[in-house]
């Protein structure tokens, strides 16, 4: 029996990485990416051989558009080399920077990159990615609690996440006639390095958060990835177009 193939954009670290081993350990093979870290890429790929899945890591900035039908090539590649297949089965749009700037001094610049990597960027490669997506796959996009409560000083991020929310019901409702489903997780505050290691490295920040949330902590990556190799199991396979928040309960 062919296992299941989960293509993982940003998966050489965070959210991603951890989503790519708890897919592994549920006898998933895995396609990540990774930006400009080959080396903690092939970290990745080779802990999770070591759990017995297969696994190959592609370069992709996600904020490029016009290097998308070039990725497509080479995941196509990919797929015919290491699988002996034509489709990979599960698509998580996990790729993601953070910058902190209140409304009023955020830059079009920063609100131009943020839009090409956490809507633009997801748009356009599902979009790419389609043809080699199986009927009946699913596609998980990543948002934030931030598109639900507001903390000043990431308008611009949360904007992008409360539409790549609209987006998923959109792409559920036009791909329901492949049979792919597609749902949204949205994390909470989570100890990474994920803009500039904030929420992991500011013992202030830290605390304030995990005030706010019903669980007493902010999360750890243990917390998402597990969240995101569920929603993927075949028991899952009738939730479609929602958002999921896992968040330990924040600003309730």
């Amino acid at each position: 029996m062919n296992p299941k193939i989960a293509l993982i954009t940003g998966g050489s670290r965070g959210l991603g990485r951890n989503s790519a081993i708890k897919l592994a350990q549920r006898g998933v093979d895995v396609i990540l990416t990774y930006r400009s870290q080959q080396a903690e890429a092939a970290a990745v790929v080779a802990e999770i051989e070591q759990l017995g899945r297969r696994a190959v890591a592609v370069p992709l900035d996600v904020a490029q558009v016009g290097g998308f039908p070039a990725f497509a090539v080479a995941v196509k590649a990919a797929l015919k080399t290491h699988w002996q297949r034509e489709r990979f089965d599960y698509l998580v749009n996990n790729a993601g920077i953070g910058v902190h700037a209140a409304f009023a001094d955020t830059s079009e610049a920063q609100f131009d990159q943020l839009m090409n990597v956490h809507l633009k960027g997801p748009f356009f490669l599902t979009q790419a990615l389609l043809p080699l997506l199986a009927d009946g796959g699913r596609i998980i996009n990543i948002s934030s609690g931030l598109a639900r409560f507001a903390v000043p000083g990431y308008a611009a991020y949360a904007a992008m996440k409360g539409g790549i929310e609209v987006l998923t019901r959109y792409q559920a409702k036009e791909l329901g006639s492949r049979g792919i489903a597609v749902n949204t997780i949205a994390p909470g505050a989570i100890e990474t390095d994920f803009g500039g290691g904030m929420v992991r490295d500011n013992a202030e920040v830290n605390a304030f958060l995990a005030a706010q949330t019903a669980l007493g902590r902010v999360g750890v990556p243990d917390d998402i990835g597990g969240v995101i190799a569920s929603l993927l199991a075949d028991d899952n396979r009738w939730i479609n177009a929602q958002r999921i928040e896992a968040s330990g309960g924040m600003f309730l």
